[in-house]
């Protein structure tokens, strides 16, 4: 089984209040390194089989078409994600 992600994020010329929220509290928090936030959305669609070329292509579409508002956000990047290793255990997610 393959994992593909779909990020979208607001337009540039688009406000993004959640953003500006989060800009506001990082340097509360002790992280003024960071300049200025945007806040987008991430999709994980699982398949069955390969992330194939039309697989990317189909999940593009979705995201244009479903997952996305075209007037108000871009779709950024639809790529497929790397299965897990075994023997990595860096990939195996948090510990108990």
């Amino acid at each position: 089984m393959a994992r593909v992600i779909v990020d979208i994020m607001p337009k540039p010329e688009i406000l993004d209040p959640q953003g500006k929220a989060v800009q506001g509290a990082l340097p509360r928090l002790g992280f003024g390194q960071f300049q200025a936030v945007r806040q987008g959305k991430r999709f994980e669609l699982e398949v069955t089989g390969p992330a194939t070329a039309e697989v990317l292509a189909a999940a593009h579409q979705a995201a244009v078409t479903l997952l996305s508002n075209p007037v108000i956000e871009d779709v950024v990047s639809v790529r497929a994600e790397p299965e897990p290793s075994l023997e990595d255990p860096t990939t195996q997610g948090p510990a108990a």
